[in-house]
C-alpha cells in the first residue's frame, strides 16, 4: 500500500504510538489498530507477563494490524534502558543500566550489552527501543535523568551512546536517542512540570547537543524530543521543545541534518497535558515537524488527538502534505527494520533459550563486577567480623522515584546480598524520606549493632535520609553507606567510614557491593560523574 491509496485517517493513524492496559490485547487497542490504523504501540510493565505471554501479545497485535490491511507491521516499542528503567520481567536478563556502564567505561562492553538486550527484545516481538539516553547528567540535582545517563562527560556519553545504537541495530532493533536537545541539566521532572534550561546556544553546542549530533552522524534511527523549554532556542515563552518548530525543524532537521523519524515523549506528561493539553499538543508537535505522537495511557485522549488532527487538516490549519511527509518517514523506517514474515510467524517458534539464558547472565554479571565503585574507605574494608557480630542494615521501602520507573522492579534486596557473607543481619526498612520517629528507631536499633550499613536512594535530594545517616554516624559506631542510585549521596553524609556507589538497586549489583565489602571481589568501577567536593570524575579505589 502506498500513501496515495491511504485515507487521511489511516495516514494519521500511522503517526500514533499508543499504550493500553493488560497482558492481552484490550478491546480499546484492537479498535485503535483495526479502525484507526495506529502504527505504533508502546508497552509498559502492565503489559509484560512471561516471555511466552509477551511474544503471544505482540503476535496478536501484529495479526490485528495485518487483518486491518496496514501498510507495514506495527512499531512495538518499550523503554528498556536497563538499570532503574526497564520493563521486561521474570524470565529475561537483568542487564546493567547506563551509569553503571559509564563506570565500566568500555564502549565495546556497552555495545555487547545493548546487542544482547536488543536480541531479547526482538525475540519477544519488540522491534523498537526507546533508548539510549544521550542526556549529559551534569546537574547533581536532576530528579529524572541521573543514573539513566552514562555520566557527565560529553565525550563518554557520546561514545557509549553510539556503541548502544550500533549494538541495537546489529540485532535488528530500532533505537530512539533521547531527550533532545538535552534533559541533563535541569532540576525539574517533565513528568510533573515544564523544566527550563537557560543555557545560551554556545554552551548547548559544546555540551547538550554534541551526543545527538554525533549519534545522527553515526546513523541514529529516531530522535525523541524533550518536554523542556530552551529560551535560547525558542523565542516564545514557556514553549517546550516538543512543539517548537525552531527546535524540531530549524535545529534538528535543518541545522543538524537529521532525516530520520522524530517522536514526542509521552504527550500525557504534565509538561504538556496540564499546559496546552494532549490533543492540541499532538497537533502542535506535528506542525513543528514531529512524525510520531506518543500517547501512552488514556484511550479517550488518543482518540481526541486523532480527531483534532483530522479537523485541523479539513479546516486547512495544517496541510495533508505535512502528514504525508511524516508518514513517508515512518514507513521508510518500518521498511528498513520490519517485515510481515518476521512479525507474524514469530509465535510459531518458542522463545529462544538465549532470552534470560546463561550467556546473557554472564555478560551482565561481568559488567556488574566491573562497574560497582568504591569511593571511600577509611580502613574499615575489607570487613573482618566475628561470627556473632551484628550488622544492622537500613534502607528505604521499595518505591519508584520517577514516573518512568516500574514499581514492580523497585525491590531493594540489600539484606539478601549481605546474608551471602554474614548470617547475623538485622533489617530495618524505612519510608523515603524517613519520618522523625523512624530516624529515632534507627538510632535505638543501632545501639546493640556492631556495624550499620545504609542503602540510600538519592539522599542528596532528601534531607531526612541524609540526617538519618549523619545521626547514626555520630553515635560512634562504624557506618557504611551504599548509594543504590545516584552516587552524589556522599555529599550529604561525608562522615561515613566507607562509601560505595552501585548506580542501581538490582540484586546482582548489590551482591557485588557485598562482595567488595567483605573482600571477596575487588572494586573496579570508576565514577562517571564527579561528586562535588569529594571525588573527581574517574575516581575509584
Amino acid at each position: 500500500m502506498n500513501i496515495s491509496s491511504m485515507s487521511l485517517r489511516q495516514k494519521i493513524g500511522q503517526l500514533m504510538m499508543v499504550g493500553f492496559k493488560g497482558t492481552t490485547p484490550s478491546p480499546e487497542i484492537l479498535q485503535m489498530i483495526e479502525e484507526e490504523h495506529v502504527g505504533g504501540i508502546i508497552l509498559f510493565g502492565r503489559n509484560i507477563g512471561t516471555p511466552e505471554e509477551v511474544l503471544q501479545l505482540n503476535a496478536d497485535l501484529q495479526a490485528a494490524a495485518k487483518r486491518a490491511n496496514h501498510p507495514a507491521p506495527l512499531l512495538i516499542s518499550i523503554d528498556q534502558e536497563n538499570g532503574v528503567v526497564r520493563r521486561l520481567g521474570v524470565g529475561t536478563t537483568v542487564f546493567p543500566g547506563n551509569m553503571l556502564m559509564g563506570a565500566v567505561n568500555d564502549p565495546e562492553a556497552t555495545k555487547a550489552v545493548a546487542h544482547a538486550s536488543a536480541k531479547e527484545l526482538k525475540a519477544l516481538g519488540i522491534n523498537m527501543n526507546l533508548a539510549p539516553v544521550l542526556d549529559v547528567n551534569n546537574n547533581p540535582h536532576n530528579p529524572v535523568i541521573g543514573v539513566r545517563s552514562y555520566g557527565e562527560s560529553v565525550e563518554s556519553v557520546t561514545r557509549h551512546g553510539i556503541a548502544s545504537i550500533h549494538g541495537h541495530q546489529e540485532a535488528g532493533v530500532v533505537t530512539t536517542v533521547k531527550h533532545f536537545p538535552g534533559h541533563g541539566d535541569t532540576d525539574t521532572d517533565s513528568h510533573l512540570a515544564l523544566p527550563v534550561i537557560s543555557h545560551d546556544l554556545d554552551r548547548l553546542e559544546q555540551v547538550e547537543l554534541v551526543p545527538f549530533q554525533k549519534a545522527i552522524e553515526a546513523g541514529a534511527d529516531c530522535v525523541m524530543i524533550a518536554h523542556v523549554y530552551f529560551p535560547a532556542l525558542e523565542p516564545r515563552e514557556n514553549v517546550p521543545a516538543t512543539i517548537s518548530e525552531a527546535i524540531v525543524t530549524g535545529l534538528l532537521r535543518e541545522k543538524l541534518g537529521f532525516q530520520g523519524v522524530i517522536t514526542t515523549d509521552c504527550l500525557e506528561m504534565n509538561a504538556i497535558s496540564e499546559t496546552i493539553g494532549t490533543a492540541d499538543g499532538a497537533l502542535l508537535a506535528l506542525k513543528a515537524g514531529v512524525d510520531i505522537l506518543m500517547i501512552s495511557h488514556r484511550h479517550n485522549w488518543q482518540k481526541d488527538a486523532i480527531e483534532r488532527i483530522v479537523q485541523a487538516v479539513e479546516k486547512g490549519e495544517i496541510s495533508e502534505e505535512l502528514i504525508d511527509r511524516a508518514v513517508e518517514r515512518v514507513l521508510k523506517l518500518k521498511a528498513k527494520y520490519l517485515s510481515w514474515d518476521e512479525a507474524l510467524p514469530a509465535i510459531k517458534e518458542r522463545v529462544p533459550s538465549f532470552v534470560g539464558g546463561a550467556d546473557h547472565a554472564s555478560l551482565a554479571q561481568n559488567q556488574f563486577d566491573r562497574g560497582v565503585t568504591l569511593v571511600k574507605n577509611n580502613g574499615i574494608l575489607p570487613l573482618k567480623l566475628t561470627e556473632d557480630a551484628k550488622i544492622l542494615v537500613v534502607y528505604p521501602n521499595s518505591q519508584v522515584y520517577t514516573m518512568v520507573e516500574d514499581a514492580r522492579y523497585a525491590t531493594y534486596a540489600l539484606k539478601d546480598a549481605l546474608l551471602t557473607h554474614h548470617s547475623n543481619v538485622e533489617e530495618l526498612r524505612i519510608s523515603s524520606p524517613p519520618t522523625d520517629d523512624e530516624i529515632q528507631s534507627v538510632i535505638r536499633r543501632s545501639i546493640d549493632a556492631d556495624l550499620i550499613i545504609f542503602g540510600t536512594m538519592n539522599a542528596h535530594l532528601q534531607d531526612k535520609q541524609a540526617e538519618m545517616v549523619r545521626q547514626a554516624a555520630a553515635q560512634g559506631k562504624p557506618v557504611i553507606a551504599i548509594a543504590m542510585r545516584n552516587p552524589y549521596d556522599l555529599m550529604v553524609y561525608p562522615e561515613v567510614s566507607a562509601f560505595l556507589a552501585t548506580y542501581e538497586f538490582t540484586l546482582p549489583c548489590l551482591r557485588v557491593a557485598a562482595d567488595i565489602l567483605f573482600g571477596t571481589k575487588p572494586s573496579k568501577g570508576k565514577l562517571p560523574v564527579s561528586i562535588p567536593g569529594y571525588a573527581p570524575i574517574g575516581f575509584g579505589l
